[in-house]
């Protein structure tokens, strides 16, 4: 199993991190496919595409959990915002518009880490960092027309899939 890990442990990764767009849970996925892989193992058998095929599949398998386990969070978090509508009227409580706001930072973030791992780098550095795009191509080492093209490409990819996130946990 150590040999399998080494050989297909990058192209595991590097799968679960462009689909998911976080370091962390691309870890994690990485070693819930080895896992999976490890107690399936009896029940591999070659075909054409052989032990890669078969690997890339669980891999697949696991992404979509990790995608499903990740909008139940963010609709348990909205179902939970909801399931208190009195919370602003306790003391020690967010406001209501607090509330909304938080809500809003969880569907920016979820919607934030779909995007390819580039584009993801670009708008952090862009709206967290406070950069220029000047000072991103600087940073990163991409070219400044890339910079630009991976900031319209994720901003136009939020732009779409923010309302149907806000709607789907409404």
């Amino acid at each position: 199993m150590e040999v399998v890990y080494r050989r297909w442990r990058p192209l595991v990764h590097s799968l679960a991190h462009r689909c998911l767009g976080d370091e962390r849970e691309a870890e994690d996925v990485t070693q819930l496919v080895f896992l999976a892989a490890w107690h399936g193992r009896g029940r591999y058998r070659p075909g054409p595409g052989g032990f890669g095929a078969w690997i890339t599949g669980i891999t697949r398998h696991k992404v979509a959990d990790a995608l499903e386990a990740r909008t139940r969070r963010t609709r348990a978090a909205v179902a939970a915002a909801r399931a208190a509508p009195g919370a602003a009227d306790r003391p020690g409580s967010l406001p209501q518009q607090e509330s909304e706001q938080v809500l809003d930072r969880v569907l920016v973030l979820g919607e934030l880490a779909r995007l390819p791992f580039e584009q993801q780098r670009v708008l952090r550095l862009a709206f967290y960092a406070d950069l220029t795009q000047s000072q991103i191509a600087d940073l990163t080492g991409l070219p400044l027309g890339t910079v630009k093209s991976h900031m319209r490409r994720a901003l136009h990819q939020l732009r779409r899939s923010l309302p149907a996130a806000a709607r789907a946990t409404r």
